[in-house]
């Protein structure tokens, strides 16, 4: 059971946020969130596989367990990712730990079995995969995740979370310590992301998995799905319709699976059938097929990355406001 009024400094760390708009790589603001939610749910039980300085996980406050001090809350797990993942199943099925681990999100490949037996077990781990796309840049396509969303998707009772800005990575932190049956796995950006969330709300809307981020000005003319670092594309693509009289809603789609669990009415208020349906994110395709239909368009990673600048990537591999305009206007023959 998580501490009473836990929630209240999230809330508050939200609306500070979205007043300053605070630009930020998702997997400094996760660390951010860290720093609030360690102080307040000493039952964090936190780690690395060898990444600390880049996967961000340590909180200000926590105290790293080492040979002769077994009193902290943080373990340097070494390179041992399916260790480090066996060990998180361990913590959380002992009790009194809520475990969390991180690595680079390619790595989850090394984590599978543990992570499904997670899931199979209904436990909640929580797994901080960061540098999520080719946004890492130069690092190249053997640490650049193409595949690995659409494929941790497939394990039943796993929820992905993929955070737009610094309000949706608090929220899906809040969700993921909610669902104490369910793991979670954090999707998080090397790269700096926009503020988009710069209205409070208490609620947390990543929460159903997925909302409306911008409403269509009048009948909505097609439906702009993103996740992640790519909804920032979707929203510059949305003001450029709109400059071109093609009238998009901006859907954010943190998590497909709760966006799933929610009720038909709400779906189909956020996307409704019947209007076309652009997504747009930096892995494959496969996830996505029951919201394009038939007649959607895709635009995203058909292939393995390449070391280059990440800006560079993105227009290499096509993955601009541009196409998605381009994309919305063929569909709509606007």
């Amino acid at each position: 059971t998580l501490p009473e009024n836990w929630e209240a400094p999230l809330r508050d760390f939200k609306l500070k946020h979205s007043t300053e708009k605070t630009k930020v790589a998702t997997r400094k603001a996760s660390q951010e969130t860290l720093d609030v939610l360690a102080e307040v749910i000493p039952e964090l039980a936190g780690g690395s596989a060898d990444l600390t300085g880049s996967n961000l996980t340590k909180a200000k406050s926590q105290i790293p367990i080492t040979p002769g001090d077994f009193s902290g809350s943080y373990i340097h797990y070494g390179v041992r990712e399916h260790g480090m993942a066996a060990a998180m199943n361990g913590i959380v099925l002992h009790g009194g730990f809520i475990p969390y681990g991180g690595t680079f999100l390619i790595f989850t490949d090394y984590c599978r079995p543990s992570i499904r037996l997670s899931a199979l077990m209904k436990q909640r781990v929580i797994y901080v995969m960061t540098h999520d796309s080719i946004g890492l840049g130069e690092d190249g396509p053997t640490h650049q995740p193409v595949e690995h969303l659409s494929s941790l998707r497939a394990i039943p009772n796993l929820n992905v979370y993929r955070p737009c800005d610094i309000v949706e990575t608090a929220e899906c932190w809040a969700e993921a310590l909610t669902t104490s049956s369910t793991p979670s796995v954090l999707s998080l950006s090397r790269q700096g992301l926009p503020c988009l969330r710069t209205e409070h709300t208490d609620e947390n809307l990543s929460a159903k998995g997925g909302y409306v981020l911008a409403g269509a000005e009048g009948k909505r003319d097609v439906t702009l799905i993103a996740s992640g670092s790519e909804v920032s594309i979707a929203m510059e693509a949305h003001d450029q319709l709109k400059a071109e009289g093609v009238s998009a809603a901006v859907v954010s789609m943190p998590c497909l699976d709760l966006f799933e669990s929610q009720d038909k009415d709400y779906r189909n208020q956020v996307i409704p059938s019947g209007i076309p349906v652009v997504v747009v994110e930096a892995g494959v395709e496969q996830s996505w097929g029951r919201y394009l239909g038939e007649d959607g368009e895709f635009v995203g990673m058909k292939s393995f990355g390449a070391s280059a600048p990440a800006n560079d990537l993105f227009e290499h591999f096509g993955i601009t406001t541009k196409n998605v305009v381009e994309a919305a206007k063929r569909i709509t023959k606007k």
